[in-house]
């Protein structure tokens, strides 16, 4: 393994920019689970045109993450090298334009709901109910209640590895379960979406109940990182990890949700190594009583303490 250059020397090789650097960034502090060890380089654009200038000019052998909400993501112990990305408040706008929004990579999805609902305009009060960014969502097609975001994208924007802006039709952003067709590597920055005219009273109320559910079956009070596995073809992840007698189920300061066991913990002391090795003792459980081979939602990030990824 290539030795992983230290914070003095890489800050050394980043172009000037704008916003700020910060060696040894702590970045756990901005996910759900509040785990993991530092950024090399922890970097917060001051802009669009910042980051894109960042990009251009950064050596192709400095690895970038970018970091949004951090409710589905899991860092390792031993933290991340290179640069890692943190969008701050120029990238939350939500306007409204008639019954189009336009929506900035770190606008949380319930900030998108809300302004939608303040306008009049139906369509998107399931993202009342995903506790994340549009730039997350439209990575992973985020959804819930029988909605995703591709039921309302009509455009996204991204920025290559190079910092080049390229505008995404829905067949080039190419939404699947899950996931889209867009390269790992690059960044999204924002986009449109579409939704109809509505009843305020109407879209108030399915908001609501949008919230309620979630707080009845979610463990959303708790250190969690959000569905931890992709629901199979046909089957729903919970139930399997349920009927592979994993709920409640502990390792160190991680455990299974009692509530809802699609879910992981951090009971108040769990390291990220505890998290993830609750999550494949699940998988490998589940694999023995039922052949199904579980896949992992939640991202996993970084490299454990003292080791490789």
């Amino acid at each position: 393994m290539a030795a992983i250059s230290t914070p003095s020397s890489l800050l050394d090789r980043l172009p000037p920019v704008r916003g700020t650097y910060e060696p040894d960034g702590a970045i756990a502090r901005y996910t759900w689970f509040r785990v993991g060890g530092p950024a090399e380089v922890l970097y917060r654009p001051a802009d669009t045109a910042d980051l894109a200038n960042f990009l251009a000019g950064k050596p192709d052998d400095i690895p970038v993450t970018v970091l949004g909400a951090g409710s589905n993501l899991l860092i390792r112990d031993g933290g991340v090298a290179g640069v890692v990305i943190r969008l701050g408040r120029p990238f939350a706008s939500v306007r409204c334009d008639g019954t189009t929004i336009q929506a900035g990579a770190m606008a949380l999805d319930y900030n998108v709901a809300k302004a939608a609902r303040d306008a009049g305009i139906a369509g998107f009060e399931f993202m009342a109910g995903i506790p994340g960014t549009v730039g997350g969502g439209l990575r992973m097609n985020a959804g819930a209640y029988g909605r995703e975001f591709k039921d309302l994208v009509r455009e996204a924007r991204a920025l290559t590895p190079h910092g080049e802006t390229r505008v995404l039709a829905p067949e080039d952003w190419g939404p699947r379960y899950r996931g889209s067709s867009i390269p790992s590597d690059w960044i999204f920055v924002g986009c449109t979406m579409e939704g109809v005219w509505g009843n305020q009273a109407e879209i108030t109320r399915a908001m609501e109940l949008v919230q309620e559910s979630r707080e009845e079956t979610q463990p959303i009070r708790t250190r969690t990182g959000g569905s931890t596995f992709k629901n199979p073809n046909g089957r729903k992840a919970w139930e399997l990890v349920d009927q592979a007698g994993c709920r409640g189920l502990k390792l160190g300061g991680a455990q299974v949700s009692e509530k809802h066991c699609n879910f992981l913990v951090n009971t108040g002391n769990a390291t990220a190594a505890d998290i993830e090795g609750l999550g494949e003792e699940v998988r490998r459980r589940v694999r023995e009583t039922s052949g199904i081979e579980l896949v992992w939602e939640l991202e996993r990030i970084g490299t454990p303490a003292g080791g490789e990824a």
